[in-house]
């Protein structure tokens, strides 16, 4: 169905077995306890930017900021639920193992999974090295399967599965993207503010029990 380039792709979705202990909420759908902002404009407050609403963390995209878990993770699997709630989508996307803040505008050094319409399942490289199977473009690399994104409005599922120095990317349960030989294994979890209003209503994450099951 996705050809022999996805292969590596389909092993690494399923990696180690989670936890017993279950999913952790990043996102406690009340408030941003656990988190801390940074933004490019250091006069503009939090709340002109992040908010919550009836279980759903608003960010209005403007200006640029981030979101950033107060703790370090490292061998887990990370759940997202977001939507475009205009017409017209924009840009957002989520960065994994973030360290030094502010490596590149406002974005810290990290790998960064795209959510911008039409491209969700890139990854971005931020001061961070790593190798994908699809085609490279600078900082980027490209995904190697169809758009899996649903239509503006519609409730999307980002599932990122962190083992080690391998990462791997679902959209909507279809395998999209992997990576492997990541520079770095562990950091911070961010949620970009990058130009558009987007959603979030769930964030939540598992550890991966044990080692990875062999590709």
């Amino acid at each position: 169905m996705f050809g022999k380039a996805l292969l590596p792709l389909l092993a690494l979705a399923c990696l180690g077995p989670l936890a017993a202990a279950g999913p952790v909420a990043l996102f406690n759908g009340k408030d941003l306890e656990g988190w801390v902002f940074d933004v490019i404009d250091d006069k503009t407050p939090m709340e002109a930017i992040w908010s919550v609403s009836d279980g759903v963390l608003i960010c209005k995209g403007r200006p640029p900021s981030v979101l950033r878990t107060k703790t370090e993770h490292a061998d887990y699997e990370l759940v997202v639920e977001w939507r475009w709630p205009g017409a017209k989508p924009g840009n957002g996307g989520v960065l994994i193992h973030a360290s030094a803040p502010r490596e590149m505008f406002v974005w810290p050094k990290s790998f960064e999974v795209q959510l911008r319409h039409g491209q969700a399942g890139d990854f971005w490289v931020i001061g961070e090295t790593l190798a994908a199977p699809g085609k490279q473009e600078g900082r980027r690399w490209l995904r190697i399967a169809e758009n899996a994104e649903k239509p503006p409005g519609e409730w999307n599922s980002l599932i990122v599965r962190c083992d080690g120095d391998k990462v791997a990317v679902l959209i909507n349960g279809v395998p999209v993207n992997s990576g492997s030989g990541l520079s770095a294994s562990k950091g911070a979890i961010c949620l970009q503010s990058e130009g558009t209003e987007i959603h979030f209503r769930k964030v939540e994450i598992t550890p991966i029990a044990g080692p990875a099951a062999a590709p």
